[in-house]
């Protein structure tokens, strides 16, 4: 603690409920009294996935709600290594959620938003968190009715604002203060020095710096210390300590037709508040964390991302199909071309092979001329003509039938043989019988057949050359 003296909220769980969490106020050194009461959603609750909520009541009126905030994670697509997509086998992996760098807190009566942002730090400064709070929170006293029709003077524009921050006490500590941010002078470079106004130490006690209080010109000074107490807690739990159920991410296990029956039911159940206890007030409408809309946005968010992924699920497996396809063609054209070029040198080889085969067989034989020139081709020569048939000896003599001699048929006349009166008959027959046995003079290889050569005027008979006489029949 502080010092005893200053305002210190101590935060203290409740044995009863483990979801709420009791905020004691210690002052003067007096003792601890119940002020605030600390409630967490009930993760059972569709309304209260895929969300962080947390609301501030009154100890005593567990009815009152002061403030709430929801904050929703925002979703991205984790960047994976390309073994870490091959591990997926191609399934796209489920978002992550990213905690968003801003929350809304909700003040109720009157009705305020206040926006926390952070700052994210550089290397020679920490983060911080910065927020604003309005001068005027409660309309002035008036009689006329036009000015009591008027809107809010909070949720104004044009109403002055007080600018705060939270800020790290060290780059590793978790103990963070907040200061009332220092106004810049006008004609001076430099700015007020920031004034420290809260202290949050350990994530359990949160003190005011009451000394400081008095140079915050603000109406709503009981707003201002829900606003520290709440943003506080908020900013230790989803900054300075995250854990993965702090957003109650929903994983659905049931089938489609469940969902849509708990969709339409949660869609068709009246307005109500995600803090249990709280009252049935209808938030603003320009509210960006109304808890009234909550439920249908998240069951609507989860369908559509789930419809996304398996969008993303079945356009990754066409691709993949295409490309499986289109790499199962190329291989085989691979594999035709590379058959024909197997066919191809096969009869390159046999062409070689032939021609080495027919080179050896022309240098074995001594075959030149036409076979060397191109291919071989067979020359048919003419063949010799045969030699006639030998004609049958006549038997008989035409000098001695003539009447015969006119009803043969005209035929060659064999050859004689060349005798002379003088000669043996044993030489005449030697003789008429030697042509036959005898070659042409003309030098061909074949026998010459009687009657190709004139015939010479044979002796035989004694009629050296004379003219035979017709006979005359003796019949006739």
């Amino acid at each position: 603690m502080l010092d005893e003296n200053l305002p210190t909220f101590c935060t203290k769980p409740s044995s009863d409920n483990p979801l709420s969490s009791t905020l004691f106020l210690s002052q003067y050194g007096n003792k601890l009294q119940a002020e605030y009461t600390l409630c967490r959603p009930d993760p059972q609750l569709p309304a209260s996935r895929n969300c962080y909520g947390l609301a501030i009541f009154d100890s005593y009126n567990p009815e009152v709600l002061f403030a709430e905030v929801c904050v929703q994670p925002e979703w991205t697509q984790p960047t994976l290594s390309q073994a870490e997509i091959r591990a997926q086998n191609g399934v796209p992996v489920p978002p992550v959620p990213v905690v968003p760098d801003k929350f809304a807190i909700q003040l109720y009566n009157p009705e305020v938003q206040v926006i926390v942002r952070q700052i994210p730090g550089t290397w020679k400064d920490s983060a911080y968190w910065k927020f604003e709070m309005p001068q005027n929170s409660f309309r002035m006293p008036s009689a006329s009715e036009l000015d009591r029709h008027q809107s809010n003077p909070a949720a104004s524009d044009v109403t002055p604002k007080v600018p705060f921050k939270w800020k790290r006490d060290g780059k590793l500590s978790k103990d963070i203060s907040c200061y009332l941010t220092g106004e810049t002078v006008p004609g001076k470079k430099s700015k007020e020095p920031d004034i420290p106004v809260a202290m949050y130490k350990d994530g359990k006690s949160l003190t005011i710096y009451q000394p400081n209080m008095h140079r915050v010109e603000i109406e709503d000074t009981k707003g201002l210390e829900v606003v520290f107490l709440l943003s506080a807690a908020v900013i230790k739990d989803i900054f300075l300590n995250p854990n993965r159920e702090m957003f109650n991410i929903y994983a659905p296990n049931t089938t489609d037709s469940a969902r849509e029956i708990r969709g339409s039911a949660i869609a068709n159940r009246p307005t109500e508040s995600i803090m249990s206890g709280a009252l049935s007030i209808e938030a603003p409408s320009h509210s960006m964390y109304s808890p009234s809309g909550q439920p249908g946005i998240t069951v609507d968010t989860q369908k559509q991302r789930e419809i996304d992924a398996e969008t993303a699920r079945l356009k990754e497996l066409v691709e993949k199909e295409a490309r499986d396809r289109e790499r199962a063609g190329r291989e085989e054209q691979k594999r035709i071309k590379k058959m024909l070029e197997a066919e191809e040198k096969e009869q390159q080889r046999r062409e070689a092979e032939v021609a080495k085969e027919t080179e050896r067989l022309r240098k074995q034989y001594g075959v030149t001329g036409a076979m060397e020139s191109g291919p071989s081709r067979v020359n048919y020569a003419t063949p010799a003509p045969l030699p006639p048939k030998p004609q049958q000896q006549q038997f008989y003599q035409p000098q001695k039938y003539p009447q015969f001699r006119n009803a043969q048929q005209p035929r060659p006349q064999p050859h004689r043989p060349l005798s002379t009166s003088s000669g043996t008959p044993a030489s005449r027959r030697h003789a008429s019988s030697s042509p036959w046995l005898q070659r042409p003079q003309n030098g061909s290889p074949y026998l010459q057949a009687p009657g190709s050569s004139p015939a010479s005027s044979s002796g035989f008979f004694g009629l050296g050359g004379k003219k035979l006489e017709k006979k005359r029949s003796v019949f006739f």
